[in-house]
């Protein structure tokens, strides 16, 4: 498995957001920062394997870890992606809560004569975060983060209704005449606001990717 940087200095992201989480007290930048990436770790985390209070655990021992980083951190982006930097840490929470619950398993078993050769072998049965099938389930789930992200900078931006018929004209099997009848909308108001949000979203996954990729 990769190593974890041994600095913070490996997040080239939003500047201004990171360089809050310096401050324990700025409990806005951290509401925004989880708000942000609980679902991607989650989602990473439950796609290995775990269950769902399994994976809110990984969520909570990785926003720990990230906490007790944070006042360090230092702004370099020639360090590496802040991407590529979360990626390493969600893998080393889940590989390490994989190995606490197996360990504990373990000592929990009074092996017999026959197991003590298998009980030595149990952690080389671990899945393994760091495999291939575990960085595409990352990247999937990062795109998919990338774009819920980008609806929440939306909202303020473009009205619910507008929001909605992008949805609909996106995002289902409804042809767009049937978008407008739902809606009570007419096909030219349809075809706007696809092309309008579409645009906007467009350029603010764009602006998004850069800051974190």
């Amino acid at each position: 498995m990769a190593a974890e940087p041994i600095t913070d200095a490996v997040l080239p992201t939003r500047q201004s957001l990171l360089s809050r989480l310096r401050d324990w007290q700025d409990q806005e930048g951290w509401r925004e920062f989880f708000d942000t990436y609980w679902r991607l770790i989650y989602n990473v985390a439950r796609r290995s394997g775990l269950a769902d209070a399994e994976a809110q655990e990984v969520v909570q021992l990785t926003f720990i870890y990230l906490s007790r980083r944070m006042p360090k951190f230092q702004y370099q982006p020639a360090k590496g992606s802040f991407k590529s930097w979360l990626r390493v840490v969600t893998r080393s929470r889940i590989n390490d809560y994989l190995r606490s619950e197996r360990h504990d398993h373990a000592r929990m078993r009074e092996p017999l004569a026959s197991e003590a050769g298998e009980t030595g072998s149990i952690l080389e049965e671990l899945p393994d975060p760091a495999a291939d099938a575990l960085d595409e389930v990352w990247q999937r789930e990062w795109e998919e983060n990338l774009l819920n992200a980008a609806f929440r900078k939306l909202r303020p931006k473009v009205g619910a209704q507008q929001l909605l018929i992008f949805r609909l004209a996106t995002q289902g099997d409804l042809p767009l005449t049937q978008v407008a009848r739902k809606l009570d909308v007419s096909l030219a108001q349809v075809y706007l606001a696809r092309h309008r949000v579409g645009k906007l979203l467009k350029a603010e996954v764009e602006r998004l990717r850069q800051q974190t990729e």
